[in-house]
């Protein structure tokens, strides 16, 4: 008879335990989802809450990197080009890249084959050169670096692995003239490869004829 009055006063234990499991809601299912993430639902861990920190993380170093490419040239002040300088730049793509207005039209041209960062990248390198000042060098070459040579970036120019590692191996101190390699290769493939496009291209030929009848006018 005791075992039995022992067996009925658990009873109510019991079952008061389980009214207070479930008179707070979800607190089996939160605990159940918490160890089923990390061991069962690796999906749960990694996609929702560590993504979501590293997006957080990546925001103001996304605002930071538009911020500093703000300092990058963008697009050169220059007259408009002459009959005779339109006409030179058919002789080399020397002559073209000589003058702001050849590179501003040439990277029209760039813009319509999205290949617009290899005369940015150029830009870029070309001022780059003309600082002196260690701390100002330091910055805007990694701010070509973010932009252009990390695999990283939406505007990645093409670099051979050996110029690729030169330039990793002389981030860690840099000069302005740390991209000198990528540099020329950038303007040899924009030689070699864009140039004769520009040439036969409906954009020069329309400025070459437009300046030719101006001319006539005149």
């Amino acid at each position: 008879a005791m075992g039995s009055e022992h067996v009925e006063m658990q009873k109510p234990q019991m079952s008061a335990a389980q009214e207070t499991a479930g008179s707070i809601p979800g607190q089996q299912g939160v605990g159940n989802r918490g160890s089923n993430a990390c061991c069962f639902c690796w999906c749960c861990c990694c996609s929702c809450s560590c993504l979501t920190v590293r997006n957080q993380e990546q925001i103001p170093r996304r605002a930071s990197q538009e911020l500093r490419r703000e300092d990058l040239p963008t697009c050169e002040e220059s007259p408009s080009p002459t009959l005779e300088e339109v006409h030179s730049w058919a002789q080399s793509f020397d002559k073209l890249m000589l003058t702001p207005a050849g590179r501003n039209t040439f990277r029209e041209f760039l813009r319509t084959e999205f290949s617009e960062e290899n005369m940015l990248f150029w830009m870029a390198c070309e001022e780059l050169k003309k600082e002196a000042n260690k701390n100002i060098i330091e910055e805007k070459a990694r701010t070509i670096y973010e932009d252009y040579i990390s695999i990283l970036s939406p505007k990645e120019v093409s670099l051979d692995s050996r110029v690729r590692e030169l330039i990793n191996k002389n981030m860690v101190e840099p000069s302005q003239h740390i991209f000198d390699d990528a540099q020329l290769q950038i303007y040899t493939l924009m030689h070699r490869d864009s140039y004769p496009r520009f040439m036969n291209s409906a954009l020069y030929k329309d400025l070459l004829q437009s300046l030719s009848e101006k001319s006539v006018e005149a």
